[in-house]
């Protein structure tokens, strides 16, 4: 399979433009006329369509087609880099030239392109945007709108989104490697606004994958969207002001896992614990949470959002421990920061685009199941909140503070769930919170697909999950 997409990549992007694997190899051998630590040139031809309807009218149809190339020096802890959206050989020939500037001085290196490592297919190489033709995307968007309007008379707007997208990408390394990657994405999100005597609340849904349209026309998925939309704005119809004060937290599974991505992610990314900058830092074998708490970050998950056949390094996309029965196992790493912190990458370089350096950064980060079923969990609490979906939310990644709005939450009673609350907030420390993990449940799920994650101006699309989990003793910020 790597070969055939290396193939499809190369044809796509070089023998479009005329080039071939011999301009490749000059253009490295130029980048290395020094020694460096690490050195690649990333390309990329990329398509992408969004639709948006509103009020039952096509509010926006737009649809981009991006190429270029990055080229990147490393030496030590600095970097050269150097990108255009022409992918010519006079320019790649300037590029090198400027980015090998800031690399120490030395003898001249050669790169060959080498035989390429067999890489698992994770997802298909489809082009999304031409799944369906544009009347059926527009059908689509329509009849999800028509149907979740049909739920509730108190139903006054809903707003419907699809996006496509088509990567495909050729990471060249120094060390004469070479990988192909296609990368299908798709997303549907339905926000809904409901009113009652006077009273508007809002409720969303969505999903999609590394696919095509077709995911949503599945056992009609885009229609359950709407459903589930349509359901959290009712339930926050009927919410009440939440209360403050410390408490007994349970989370949901499958999406509340965004409060482990920020709280706790972040900081185990190499980048933050190579400077030293990460509540984590200089932790790794120490007990740092509940011998409950097992935690990986896997981009090897078949057509996940976050999921990866290499990273935007050539990397082949791994399942890494992050943290084991509370034990710190590692970080998620980079070529540049492992090499610096001495240990090996796991294939969490990424980077929003060929105009980007890679950073390293999650893929499907989730929490591993435990043994107690989501109603034991819940029964065994006598007073406390149950969050079964979030808002935003935001984190200090040296202190590792953070506070996260619960979008769906509900008092817990004498072991039963009961009254929907409005205006709950989770303020705690991630290492503190995940010493206070005291149940896990074994209903582990990923969220929908809709997860994308920001870091230093770059946006990629990533993937959460967790089982249900009971925290003993979270500040919650309520309204009374």
């Amino acid at each position: 399979m790597s070969e055939k997409m290396l193939d499809f990549a190369r044809n796509q992007i070089l023998t479009g433009v005329g080039l071939g694997d011999t301009d490749i190899e000059r253009v490295m051998a130029k980048m290395l006329n020094a020694q460096v630590d690490l050195a690649d040139i990333y390309l990329q031809s990329s398509r992408y369509e969004s639709w948006s309807l509103e009020d039952g009218i096509i509010k926006e149809g737009a649809h981009s087609i991006e190429q270029g190339v990055g080229l990147r020096v490393v030496s030590g802890d600095k970097s050269g880099f150097a990108c255009s959206d022409e992918i010519s050989l006079p320019g790649l020939l300037e590029a090198a030239g400027n980015v090998r500037a800031i690399a120490r001085s030395g003898k001249s290196a050669q790169s060959r392109l080498q035989k390429r490592a067999e890489i698992p297919a994770l997802y298909p190489s489809i082009d999304p945007l031409k799944s369906i033709p544009e009347s059926e995307k527009i059908a689509l968007l329509k009849r999800v709108d028509e149907e979740t309007r049909k739920l509730d008379h108190r139903i006054e707007q809903v707003m419907v989104s699809m996006i496509g997208a088509h990567d495909v990408i050729l990471v060249a390394n120094q060390d004469g490697s070479m990988h192909g990657d296609v990368r299908p994405l798709v997303r549907m999100s339905v926000s809904v606004i409901v009113e009652d005597k006077g009273r508007r609340e809002q409720g969303s849904s969505g999903g999609g994958g590394r696919t095509d349209y077709g995911f949503f026309l599945d056992e009609e998925r885009a229609l359950d969207y709407g459903r589930e939309a349509v359901r959290q704005a009712l339930v926050n119809l009927e919410a009440v002001d939440a209360p403050a004060g410390n408490m007994t937290v349970v989370l949901g599974s499958g999406w509340p896992g965004i409060l482990l991505h920020e709280a706790i992610g972040h900081g185990l990314e190499g980048d933050f614990n190579r400077k030293g900058t990460s509540a984590f830092s200089g932790r790794v074998g120490e007990k740092i949470a509940s011998d409950l708490c097992t935690i990986v970050d896997d981009g090897t998950l078949s057509g996940c959002r976050g999921s990866l056949s290499v990273d935007d390094e050539g990397v082949i996309s791994q399942n890494t421990m992050l943290i084991e029965k509370g034990i710190l196992k590692g970080y998620m790493q980079d070529k540049m920061n492992a090499k610096l912190m001495g240990v090996p990458t796991t294939g969490n370089g990424r980077r929003e685009s060929y105009a980007h350096q890679p950073l390293p950064r999650m893929t499907n980060t989730y929490m591993l199941p435990g043994e107690h079923e989501h109603d034991e969990i819940i029964a065994s609490v006598k007073k406390g909140l149950y969050a079964h979906n979030f808002g935003g939310g935001q984190v200090d990644i040296t202190s590792g503070k953070f506070v996260f709005s619960a979008s769906e939450a509900y008092l817990i009673e004498d072991g039963k769930i009961t009254q929907p609350v409005k205006g709950a907030t989770l303020i705690g420390n991630g290492p503190d919170v995940l010493t206070r993990v005291s149940m896990v449940g074994n209903n582990l799920e990923l969220d929908g697909g809709v997860g994308t994650c920001g870091k230093d101006g770059q946006s990629v699309p990533v993937g959460v999950g967790q089982p249900t989990i009971k925290i003993d003793g979270l500040t919650v910020g309520g309204t009374k």
